[in-house]
């Protein structure tokens, strides 16, 4: 991944009933958005030069980071933007076939009109965002995509635990994305689960999803293997079997 630079849009501008959500946010989104690569160090007092703020309001975003995923306190040199190895990874995308599929499949048969208006308008804003070619405005679009299903699918459960990988999921995907093999086939394959949550068919739109992911996985696990020059062998993304009907008491 290339490194991006960190411009004036970095520095907050003071809130204080906001700053430290404004603080959390600027720091998550330069680590998704590559301005911070894995391995950096977060020096406390560069931050806060960097940002504009105190130490206090930088500390608490790292510790918040720290509980997504996103740093790591490993030594007594501090904090760092945290590594994700290719296991991390492999269980990541496993756990995004299994639930993503299951609320795609609710989202099929839950979904009132509305909703489906909503998904198609979020996969045309995907789309334009991939003409622009703004990683941030890619990541942004796709996850307004997941928030129409996580939404529509009445099952507020699965979706938590999906929010709580959020921010290693926008990672990730921000991995597989900024591939230039990529980008056009993600949105077909969006464009795929669309279309079978339209035609009423909760078992093709299970597949369709699943299909996303696991295409996602394997450009992502591909970088990172070739990133750390890891030639080791992982243990193969199992593939969730679609229950016919995934609602209880129906």
């Amino acid at each position: 991944m290339k490194r991006q630079p960190l411009d004036d849009s970095f520095k907050v501008n003071r809130n204080p009933v906001t700053l430290r959500e404004i603080v959390l946010d600027k720091l998550r989104s330069a680590i998704i958005s590559f301005q911070l690569l894995p391995g950096d160090r977060l020096v406390e007092r560069d931050l806060c030069d960097r940002l504009g703020v105190s130490r206090t309001s930088v500390r608490e975003a790292l510790r918040h980071l720290e509980s997504e995923g996103l740093v790591e306190f490993a030594d007594a040199k501090g904090p760092r933007v945290a590594i994700i190895t290719l296991e991390d990874a492999r269980d990541i995308y496993e756990l995004r076939c299994v639930l993503e599929g299951l609320i795609v499949q609710l989202f099929t048969l839950n979904a009132k009109a509305k909703d489906i208006r909503a998904l198609e308008k979020a996969l045309e804003e995907n789309r334009k965002a991939l003409e622009e070619g703004e990683l941030q405005q890619v990541i942004d679009s796709v996850q307004g995509f997941y928030d129409v299903l996580l939404e529509g699918s009445g099952n507020q459960v699965a979706a938590t635990q999906l929010r709580q990988l959020q921010a290693r999921i926008s990672y990730l995907r921000a991995t597989s994305v900024s591939q230039e093999n990529r980008r056009g086939a993600s949105n077909q394959e969006m464009e795929k689960i669309v279309a079978a949550i339209k035609s009423g068919d909760p078992l093709a739109a299970h597949q369709a999803c699943v299909d996303h992911v696991r295409a996602a996985a394997k450009v992502a696990l591909d970088y990172l293997r070739a990133k750390h020059s890891d030639s080791s062998k992982i243990r193969e993304i199992a593939t969730p079997i679609a229950l016919k009907e995934p609602r209880i008491g129906h």
